[in-house]
């Protein structure tokens, strides 16, 4: 059926949240003289003395790191959520409800280098984060309901430090995106006995059209109806996995594999340090729910170049999520790329250069 692809404007519907995204290929192609986002080199360095997050300095909290060595994780200075919630303030207005909202905010140094991030990293660097999500997971579901393990790469997406980082947040409460992933999920195993994102996995498999890159036991696609221009969904192979601590040994190494080939093709795709957010979507809670299959959500914003990002405004603030190049467009483009990092072929060119010169 996805097959034959309408090259017109057209919906899709998204299983996994119940909405629907408005498909116009035909708008790839119009002029652009909007805004260009500043490309800024920056010049690499392994440690900055005025980065809050390299091993061994001051944060803006007054807090001091350790001389870390490998993943650092520590509770953030600022955080968005608390463990004490003091008066419970709940107002059950039908125009004017709130309720307290406990948790806590980590963050999650990948690496004591400030220069490198994680398509830059070494498998067994990738794996140690890997390592540390599942054991954060693990700790925090003992006390809040939901675990957000996310990571917000690049300004252009609101990262405030350059320092290879990510985020989890813990919370007693479920999320929208969470409620509406766990209600989608619960009525198709309902309606139809499967699971929702295994039995997806298999037709993309069939397919083909959409898949970024499969490994043995994850696979990377960009979903039939993904929103941002370049989105992608990671997915498990082979069984049905709730949480992250529940990877195995093969299963942890074969994600740090993917990952790696994942992001090198988004930094290849336009020559930068491709910027995303993405996160980690895990069963609700401890509990082990038959309905609910773990993946990760990328949602890059560039479109066209290293300056030009989707902007999401006017009819999807208004209507509803509306994207230009198809999803099998864009997955073409990424299947297409190199795994070997633009950088590093740019460093052994320049060495390979240097060797050849004639001698004075």
């Amino acid at each position: 059926m996805t097959a034959r692809i309408p090259q017109h404007p057209h919906r899709r519907f998204n299983p996994l949240t119940g909405e629907w995204v408005l498909v116009s290929p035909q708008r790839v192609e119009r002029p652009w003289q909007g805004q260009l986002e500043e490309l800024r080199p920056v010049e690499p360095t392994g440690w900055d003395p005025d980065c809050p997050l390299c091993p061994g300095n001051l944060r803006s909290g007054g807090q001091r790191n350790p001389p870390y060595t490998n993943t650092f994780v520590f509770t953030n200075d600022f955080p968005a959520l608390r463990p004490q919630i003091g008066e419970d303030t709940t107002a059950t207005d039908p125009l004017f409800r709130h309720q307290p909202a406990r948790g806590t905010c980590r963050v999650v140094c990948f690496s004591p280098r400030h220069d490198l991030t994680l398509p830059e990293m070494s498998l067994i660097e990738i794996r140690r984060v890997i390592d540390l999500w599942g054991q954060q997971v693990a700790e925090l579901q003992a006390h809040y309901r939901w675990i957000q393990v996310f990571e917000n790469k690049g300004a252009l997406q609101g990262c405030s430090n350059p320092h290879p980082h990510g985020q989890i947040w813990a919370s007693d409460h479920l999320p929208t995106e969470a409620v509406k992933e766990n209600d989608q999920q619960r009525g198709y195993r309902r309606q139809f006995g499967g699971l929702l994102l295994m039995d997806y996995a298999q037709q993309e498999m069939q397919e083909g059209t959409r898949l970024v890159d499969v490994h043995e036991h994850w696979l990377a696609l960009v979903p039939y109806w993904a929103t941002w221009p370049f989105e992608t969904l990671v997915l498990p192979r082979q069984r049905r996995i709730s949480h992250l601590p529940q990877l195995t040994n093969a299963e942890r190494d074969d994600l740090a594999g993917l990952l790696k080939t994942l992001l090198t093709r988004y930094d290849n795709l336009f020559q930068t340090a491709f910027p995303y957010s993405m996160g980690w979507h895990g069963s609700p809670g401890t509990r082990d729910h038959k309905h609910w299959q773990l993946h990760a959500h990328f949602y890059p914003p560039l479109l066209r170049s290293a300056t030009v990002k989707k902007f999401m405004v006017g009819y999807e603030l208004l209507g509803e999520p509306q994207r230009d190049l198809t999803p099998e467009h864009a997955a073409a483009q990424l299947r297409a790329l190199p795994v070997q990092h633009y950088r590093a072929f740019a460093a052994r060119s320049r060495q390979t250069s240097a060797t050849r010169r004639p001698r004075a």
